[in-house]
């Protein structure tokens, strides 16, 4: 199996990566057309996720959605695998901040912040270019792969211009041992493996159980959040930008932050749906018939 992952690694993932935009978006075409044409991937789960979440759409506006998802996703994949060798120049041209006062602002006056993002567009980029353009040291919350070659090479690639990647295991940690003003970056917009401790509310029309972890080290350490949109300008080009702030976590109710940053979340996906990752099953979790409505 080591060697299957070194080969596949240099023998392919590598090469891939170097291909020149215009031929890597020509493969991306072609991949479309084996992901959705033919093999249909996860397509039940996408269209399930898409219809219910827009069901005042008609079956052909829903229908365009999917297809536009798929277009988007065989870039995102091919966009991720360019990401192993991004010079620091090349991300920066590719992923731009639009405010980056807002954020600063907090380093000014001494404060570690906590970034809400999600699967949206390419967060994966914006992950990389964090670190080069914020004051703070940009630190991501994720999840380790069960794969331990890929997972060293992942975290080796995000990490090259100072990232730092640690797992959700040990996130307070990130908090903790910083030697630097930390940024610390949590997608909370994933399906919990349980549905203990989690918000349920209300989300694209659907019963949600939302994440507590933004909410649960926001009020702990009282650390401000803010939400990180992120914008997609044409192929292979982003920006992002900071708003919503919550300067005083302590002081809000429960479920507030939480609600606050799905509710800006939703806002994005309304608007452009396509960027959306709608592959992961985010509401296989029922909501229990004796839990009181949160929202």
């Amino acid at each position: 199996m080591r060697l299957f992952n070194a080969i596949f690694y240099y023998g392919i993932i590598i090469p891939i990566s170097y291909l020149p935009y215009p031929v890597l978006y020509l493969v991306s075409d072609g991949l479309y057309f084996l992901i959705y044409r033919v093999f249909g991937y996860r397509k039940k789960v996408v269209v399930k996720n898409i219809a219910n979440s827009f069901p005042n759409k008609s079956p052909q506006e829903q229908q365009q959605i999917v297809s536009d998802f798929y277009r988007h996703f065989c870039d995102l994949l091919l966009e991720g695998l360019k990401a192993f060798t991004m010079s620091e120049a090349e991300v920066k041209q590719r992923a731009k901040p639009l405010n980056l006062e807002y954020i600063n602002r907090f380093y000014e006056k001494g404060q570690n912040v906590i970034i809400a993002t999600s699967h949206y567009n390419n967060w994966e980029l914006l992950a990389l270019a964090l670190n080069i353009e914020i004051k703070h040291q940009a630190v991501v919350i994720y999840r380790q792969l069960k794969n331990k070659f890929f997972d060293k090479k992942v975290k080796a690639s995000r990490s090259r211009f100072g990232l730092i990647l640690t797992s959700t295991k040990i996130a307070m940690r990130a908090f903790q041992k910083a030697e630097d003003l930390s940024a610390v970056t949590f997608a909370f917009d994933q399906s919990p493996g349980k549905t203990e401790g989690c918000y349920w509310g209300s989300f694209l029309n659907q019963d949600t159980p939302m994440t507590f972890g933004v909410e649960k080290y926001a009020k702990r350490l009282n650390t401000p959040v803010l939400f990180m949109h992120i914008n997609k300008v044409k192929r292979g080009y982003y920006t992002y930008e900071f708003s919503d702030a919550i300067e005083d976590p302590r002081s809000t109710g429960y479920g507030e932050i939480t609600k606050k940053i799905n509710a800006l979340l939703e806002q994005d996906i309304i608007a452009q749906p396509e960027y959306y990752l709608w592959t992961h099953k985010k509401w296989k979790h029922k909501r229990p018939v004796d839990l009181v409505r949160a929202d």
